[in-house]
């Protein structure tokens, strides 16, 4: 019953538009986040 109920709510949020963008928001920042951590790995490792 809640798995139903999470899947209307997953649909109702893709197919609207401030949920599609709050989507690409969350994926961006993430992704910029992990960017921004593997360039500092990488500058500590070529220190090393």
């Amino acid at each position: 019953m809640w798995m139903l109920w999470k899947k209307k709510l997953i649909s109702q949020v893709h197919t609207s538009s401030s949920g599609r963008s709050w989507c690409a928001i969350v994926i961006y920042r993430r992704s910029r986040k992990t960017s921004m951590m593997w360039k500092k790995d990488s500058k500590t490792s070529l220190m090393f």
